[in-house]
């Protein structure tokens, strides 16, 4: 598999994911108020905001340190739990490629392995808990093992998508464990959890692109 993914795509598939969440903003705040806060939508528009002024001036010319400056902008628009774990996610899939101008199929696989394993460290979370995680580990999962396989970005984006509805689907009958959503105790049952909805959209908007 000899795909390559430049710079420019990197912030062109970043781009339409801030427009995404900027859209679907008031959507995420709905799904937040049956659960936490209800300020999801809010945090992830402010966050894109936020990355989308990051990316006037950001350079391309390395991913990882790109990607790393990407988390900080993150962190500073929307210092909250959502908004500091995609920082998170963010810097974590930045240091899997330091110096490279291009990635493969395999390292877009390592970065979404290392962004699930750093949120859920940095999250204390696990797949159950009915958070994000639930979304992303098994998308991240199913990405690696596809190319793996040697399928077709195209393919295994479509693949990671299938996985995060599945886990979304899985945990929705579930009560949440962690955060605020914990507190609200068994009405989360049956609920869609925001983290994991906000996700699948962002899958969706990539592959959209793809």
């Amino acid at each position: 598999m000899a795909e390559t993914i430049s710079g420019d795509a990197v912030a062109q598939a970043l781009r339409r994911v801030c427009a995404a969440l900027i859209e679907q903003s008031d959507y995420l705040t709905s799904l937040d108020q049956a659960l936490g806060d209800g300020d999801m939508g809010i945090t992830m528009a402010k966050l894109a905001n936020g990355l989308l002024e990051y990316l006037e001036t950001a350079s391309l010319d390395d991913l990882g340190k790109f990607l790393l400056g990407a988390g900080m902008a993150a962190n500073r628009a929307a210092p909250s739990t959502m908004g500091t774990l995609t920082a998170t996610g963010l810097m974590r899939a930045g240091r899997e490629v330091k110096g490279k101008s291009q990635l493969s199929p395999q390292d877009l696989a390592a970065m979404f392995q290392a962004a699930d394993q750093g949120m859920q460290e940095r999250g204390k979370a696990k797949p159950g808990d009915k958070t994000i995680i639930d979304a992303l580990h098994p998308a991240a999962q199913a990405f690696a093992a596809a190319v793996q396989e040697g399928a077709s970005l195209q393919e295994a984006g479509q693949r990671a998508l299938a996985a995060a509805r599945e886990g979304l689907e899985k945990v929705t009958p579930l009560r949440s464990k962690v955060g605020r959503a914990s507190w609200v105790g068994e009405r989360t049952q049956g609920k869609v959890d925001p983290g994991c909805a906000m996700f699948v959209l962002v899958l969706e908007t990539l592959n959209e692109g793809s």
